[in-house]
């Protein structure tokens, strides 16, 4: 038997998941990480992108897409805190390509009145979206 740790997949809307896993791997501000039993204590923000999580007695790995937030280990207990978290299947593709479309326009064609950061982070979260599909296609080999 696996050793597991809890863990708590949170948006402002809804609890998305709560459940042992064996790993949680995330991406952070510093890079990626993978938690496991007995991780140190941590606090970190997280970029946007997929959160994938091994859950105990499963073999395929849960994928979830998290607009960014934070992640906090503690003894027993992982939790992740995001303003958007959705499971990686609930993620529409269509509008991921068209948030993509619509900011890369915006940054090619800057006005008076433009706004860098906002189309900056709308661009990146809807590059994080795509590549949490593709992390899913990758694994079911399509």
């Amino acid at each position: 038997m696996a050793m597991t740790i809890h863990c708590d997949i949170v948006s402002a809307e809804q609890e998305i998941f709560s459940g042992l896993v064996e790993v949680v791997i995330a991406t952070g501000a510093l890079g990626d990480l993978g938690i496991y039993y007995g991780h140190a204590p941590l606090l970190t923000s997280l970029i946007p992108g997929p959160v994938r999580l091994r859950v105990e007695g499963e073999e395929e790995e849960q994928v979830y897409y998290v607009s960014g937030g934070y992640l906090e280990v503690q003894p027993g207990v992982v939790s992740i805190l995001a303003d958007t978290a959705l499971r990686a299947g609930d993620v529409d593709e269509a509008a991921a390509l068209e948030a993509q479309k619509e900011a890369e326009q915006a940054l090619a064609n800057q006005s008076a009145d433009f706004d860098y950061t906002r189309a900056a982070t709308q661009l990146a979260e809807a590059a994080a979206q795509l590549r949490t599909l593709q992390q899913i296609r990758k694994k079911l080999g399509q």
